[in-house]
Formats: C-alpha cells, structure tokens, sequence
C-alpha cells in the first residue's frame, strides 16, 4: 500500500470510519420491582427441605425409642432373646503339649489359633481342642524329650477342662495341629 491510499483511509471525512455514533436520548421507562421474597422459589424450597428433614428426625427418633419389641423381632424370624445370667467368663491354663511334627510346631507363632487333633493307632482321629490359642513356642534348646520321642514342645492356652484331655490324648496318641 502506498502512503496515499492509508491517508485516505484514515482521514476523518469518511463517515465509515468515525469512531462513537451520535447521541440519542433514553427513553424513560419505569423503574424495575422485584417484588417480596415470599414468592420466589428458593426459599420455598428450603422451606420444604428443612420440614422434610425435621419429619424424618422425628420419625427416627420414635423409631429408635419404640425398639420394635417381640413382635418386630417375631416378624424377622428371629427367636426372642434367652432370659437368664449372661454365661460365665471362662478361665483358661496354659498347657505344654508335644506334637509329633516339629516342622509344623516352627509355623506357630503366639496368638495363632490351632486345632489339636489326636491319632491313635485304631479309630479314626478326633479334634481334642478346638480354637486353643499358642502362648508360647519355646525354641528346640528347651525341649530336649526325656522319652526321645521327637516331636516339638507348644504351650497353649485352653480351658481347665480341655487342657485334661489334652493330657489324656497325649498319653495315648500322637498329637498334631491345623492352623484356624
């Protein structure tokens, strides 16, 4: 473009290229009111909610006094809870039992659970404690067998009762022990 050409183009006598429109008068009009917050929708929605949400507190609240009694728990299929002295605590021992499997003995750790089960020569093996919880695995220094009958030492923490026939078993069976 030459020099002539941008002159011309930018020169203030072209109505094309002026820069503000001319002037005009507003019209008046009337001012706009909004009229009162009782008719606009939001706080009739909240007002809704917060009814809403009040009734389902009470509701809950009578719920959680009410219980249902026995026959909510009749129509569940539930039995009705047993009435008598809540059961006794149990005291336990602990009692050193040698199983015939000394590999299977350095797999316990205190605080396992394991059932013992007892393997005579006839019959078939029967679970003499079910659940009894290790104590202690002392290590294979401590549990030289006077009888040199292998096996490795375990204390568990059973029941009196239990820990006799643990005795018993051990006296005729060979011991062994599942992990729970």
């Amino acid at each position: 473009m030459s020099s002539d050409t941008l002159g011309t183009l930018l020169s203030p006598s072209l109505p094309a290229l002026s820069s503000c429109p001319p002037a005009r008068r507003v019209p008046a009009f009337a001012p706009l009111r909004v009229g009162p917050a009782r008719y606009r929708l939001r706080p009739v929605l909240r007002r809704r909610r917060r009814t809403a949400s009040g009734a389902l507190a009470l509701a809950a609240a009578v719920l959680a006094v009410a219980g249902g009694g026995q026959a909510a728990q009749a129509s569940r299929g539930a039995p009705p809870p047993a009435a008598g002295p809540p059961p006794a605590a149990v005291r336990t021992v602990s009692a050193p039992v040698r199983i015939a499997d000394a590999a299977t003995v350095r797999l316990l750790r205190p605080g396992d659970r394991v059932d013992v089960v007892a393997a005579g020569r006839s019959g078939p093996p029967r679970v003499v404690a079910a659940g009894a919880r290790v104590s202690r695995v002392p290590p294979p220094a401590e549990e030289a067998g006077a009888a040199g009958d292998g096996g490795a030492l375990v204390v568990l923490s059973v029941p009196r009762e239990t820990a006799r026939e643990l005795v018993g078993a051990a006296a005729t069976a060979r011991l062994a022990v599942a992990l729970c």
